[in-house]
């Protein structure tokens, strides 16, 4: 079953178009990465497929869900892990934790439970008393993740998840996601390259508003004839490679 599914999906705004046709699939327990130069419509296509914004045109299922027609059903299936950390500055990772599980319908002592999962989950023991406007980068990242998670939802979108960590912090964040695959559906959106890599079942690379290939890290170096994935990703935004190795 697909988690995700989208055809000839379209938003404008205004004279702008920032998607433009997109076709996607991604299947329930995959962990798939869309990629693309900023502009090529990465975030708008995030929005739409859970449910913040109405397609002009296509249509986007969830689970088989109409994101349009059952949009209540979809967001109960999906959470998402924002660019910039969703987290209450002056309340503790426990209190976030706590606060966000009651919000999503959980009683105290399940909520506490929850937080408790959470912390040990992602490793948050050393921090769990402190306010979150004191944590570094790294640690503000896994709280985001672990409150939108609290929601115990089938799929998760993550943008940009280790933007501006630097390499110990994004590794530590790196396992956490790994060990999430298989477990639910993850839609992750990244600028690096080695990320995407080492994170992905499957790579999507959106050009302009449309998906121009997806595939395996190692199907999209060879359709891009490319020595790696880097110039892979390069050739394929310049629309330089082979228009039959477009799509797998």
């Amino acid at each position: 079953m697909n988690a995700i599914y989208a055809e000839n999906l379209v938003k404008k705004y205004g004279k702008n178009v920032a998607v433009n046709g997109l076709d996607l699939a991604v299947k329930e327990g995959e962990l798939f990465s869309l990629l693309g130069v900023n502009g090529a419509g990465k975030s708008t296509t995030i929005k739409m497929l859970s449910a913040l914004i109405r397609p002009d045109g296509g249509t986007a299922e969830i689970f088989g869900k109409d994101v349009v027609k059952n949009t209540a059903e979809v967001k109960a299936a999906m959470n998402v892990s924002p660019q910039e950390s969703a987290v209450a500055a002056n309340l503790t990772v426990w209190e976030n934790l706590t606060f966000i599980a009651q919000i999503y319908g959980f009683s105290k002592a399940q909520a506490k439970g929850k937080a408790e999962k959470a912390v040990e989950w992602f490793s948050l023991e050393e921090v769990a008393g402190k306010r979150a406007k004191t944590l570094s980068g790294g640690y503000a990242r896994r709280l985001s993740i672990a409150m939108a998670l609290v929601s115990e939802p089938k799929l998760l979108f993550l943008d940009e998840p280790t933007l501006g960590l630097d390499v110990i912090s994004r590794s530590a964040l790196w396992k956490i996601i790994q060990g999430l695959k298989g477990k639910i559906t993850v839609l992750l959106t990244t600028h690096y390259m080695e990320e995407a890599e080492a994170l992905s079942d499957r790579i999507g690379i959106m050009v302009k508003g449309r998906m121009a290939a997806t595939g395996t890290r190692d199907e999209l170096v060879s359709a891009a004839s490319a020595k790696d994935f880097t110039e892979a990703f390069i050739n394929i935004s310049n629309g330089d490679f082979s228009a039959k190795k477009a799509a797998f």
